[in-house]
């Protein structure tokens, strides 16, 4: 596992990111990389073909379940499918432990998308538990004439 720190270990980053995050546009995936709150790591063969990614951070802010902050989080990992269930994934979770212990974190974290039940079960396989599902939602807000006004109510 090496860090992302030049140029064709970025543009080597980014190809396996448009994969994981194939919606997110390109600026998006620059700034996750660049970001001073992320750490972005390659994995390589031996003869130096990238077969995986993983980005890590150090989460202050809510986390669930998490007893103590901050808590190391996986923000993205991403294993070539051909090297799928040949413990490269495991691999890449033991190094983010490392990673997140060796900044005094106690636990590690990550999310995954409800309707992704490989990951669900991958995560399992190396120990996670899963601590809750959320479905987000968003509105936009458009201006308008209220005929009411805000005042506050004691109850």
């Amino acid at each position: 596992t090496q860090d992302v720190s030049n140029q064709e270990d970025f543009n080597d980053w980014l190809d396996l990111a448009m994969q994981l995050w194939p919606d997110c546009p390109i600026a998006d995936l620059n700034e996750i990389i660049q970001s001073p709150r992320q750490a972005g790591f390659l994995i390589r063969t031996e003869n130096k073909q990238v077969i995986g990614l993983m980005n890590l951070s150090l989460r202050y802010d809510y986390v669930p379940d998490a007893t103590q902050s901050p808590v190391g989080y996986v923000e993205g990992i991403y294993v070539k499918a051909e090297y799928r269930d040949r413990g490269v994934g495991a691999a890449l979770i033991q190094y983010a432990e490392q990673w997140a212990h060796d900044r005094g974190c106690i636990e590690l974290a990550l999310d995954a998308l409800l309707d992704n039940p490989a990951s669900h079960e991958f995560y399992a396989k190396v120990g996670f538990r899963e601590v809750e599902r959320v479905v987000f939602f968003i509105k936009p807000i458009v201006a308008c004439n209220l005929e009411y006004k805000c005042v506050n109510i004691d109850l």
